[in-house]
């Protein structure tokens, strides 16, 4: 916990959910319940959530005009980094991407009759919801470059197009869907979001993605979608027409702190194992693997660089609260390429430390390292981060990149 940020609710909840982990879902990570299919172990887990109901645990991320306890962006980033320490925490306690960003979508733009029908089952956890924008023929980089149309035919959109890496789709109750209503608005007006329930008929999973090696299944999947003449009422718009890009961005701002604060709670576990591993593993007798001075290297430097992206999330989730994501843009792209570098590093030097152990499903290493290394890819490449980052900056000294270019 860092003190610089903790509050009374972050004290009083982290060591109980801590607990809770440690107890209930580090026992589940065998390599049969991390490799394969995640519904092998998505029953389990159903129990678990259970717990966490009775435990008064549930719904950590809501509002408190939700029933929630209104924790700040900067508190639940906190409680987001121990849920991390499991692969299973997120999912236990229902905060897990897309739901989560989905669940805050619905609860500020959705009408009042979606709300009723999916926000609500999708709060208590009797559904699953995906969120469905990246195409195979656009680079996901540009998300005003979209293909999927809707048009408006009287009281209904008709939706074609073809999306992956919508990720959960499969066994989901509904996708919200980014696609173009307004082809010839300016490119950042020209889309909308609609919710698509996933038994319409058109609404086709073609598989789900190998990522890997893995193609996973249930909330563990990453899948390809076509929508082939989908019909949905036009009260399924969310928001309103040509605001898909603004809420896209509204959505994802919050959104980064999540996957950054869960970033640096895989870093703590893979630290922690690395370090465990050093302090024990005999190279030669009597001698210890970290009395070497290069693991002694990977534990100084992982340490330094992980408390450095900690505060570097929290200042910016801070930052968030007290001004909105819309004032801390850089501060976003930062966190962003940075917090993802810094948990691969660490993984990857906690593998090391391992050996050849590390490379198999006997830890939990190697589920993080096929998994986790697309975090400098998805919600915007490193490359695009940086770049926005630095443009940024050069505008301060008298440098119009954007214009300069165009």
């Amino acid at each position: 916990m860092e003190d610089l940020f903790a509050t009374d609710r972050t004290r009083t909840l982290i060591p109980r959910i801590r607990d809770f982990i440690e107890t209930e879902l580090i026992p589940l990570e065998t390599a049969e319940s991390l490799t394969g299919p995640f519904s092998r172990v998505a029953n389990m887990l159903d129990q678990k959530r259970k717990l966490v109901k009775k435990s008064g645990l549930w719904g950590l991320q809501f509002g408190s005009d939700e029933g929630g306890l209104g924790l700040s962006l900067c508190e639940f980033g906190q409680i987001s980094e121990v849920l991390a320490t499991s692969p299973f925490g997120h999912y236990t306690f229902n905060c897990q991407a897309p739901d989560i960003g989905n669940m805050e979508l619905l609860h500020k733009h959705a009408s009042d009759d979606l709300k009723e029908q999916f926000l609500e089952p999708l709060k208590t956890g009797q559904i699953r919801s995906c969120f469905s924008m990246t195409e195979p023929e656009f680079a996901g980089s540009n998300p005003t470059q979209l293909g999927t149309t809707a048009v408006r035919e009287g009281n209904e959109y008709v939706i074609n197009g073809h999306k992956w890496f919508t990720s959960s789709a499969d066994g989901a109750a509904f996708a919200i869907v980014m696609a173009v209503t307004n082809p010839d608005a300016a490119p950042h007006r020209r889309a909308s979001m609609i919710l698509v329930p996933t038994d319409t008929p058109g609404f086709r999973l073609v598989r789900n993605i190998s990522i890997m090696g893995d193609s996973g299944d249930h909330w563990g999947s990453h899948s390809e979608v076509f929508y082939d003449n989908v019909r949905v009422p036009v009260t399924n718009l969310i928001g309103g027409e040509g605001l898909g890009f603004t809420l896209a961005q509204e959505r994802l701002g919050p959104g980064r702190i999540h996957h950054c604060m869960r970033w640096v709670g895989i870093s703590e576990r893979s630290f922690d194992l690395m370090c465990r591993r050093a302090a024990t593993r005999e190279i030669e007798p009597g001698i210890a693997l970290g009395e070497k001075q290069f693991i002694q290297g990977f534990i100084a430097e992982s340490r330094a660089e992980i408390d450095a992206a900690r505060l570097m999330v929290l200042r910016t989730a801070h930052n968030i609260d007290r001004f909105g994501a819309a004032s801390v843009r850089n501060e976003i792209s930062a966190i962003k390429f940075f917090v993802a570098n810094i948990m691969l590093k660490v993984v990857d030097r906690a593998i090391q430390t391992f050996g050849a152990m590390g490379i198999t499903d006997d830890l939990l290493l190697a589920w993080y390292y096929r998994h986790e290394r697309g975090a400098r890819i998805y919600d915007g490449a490193d490359e695009v981060h940086k770049s926005a980052l630095a443009r940024s900056i050069l505008k301060h000294y008298g440098l119009d990149v954007k214009k300069k270019n165009g």
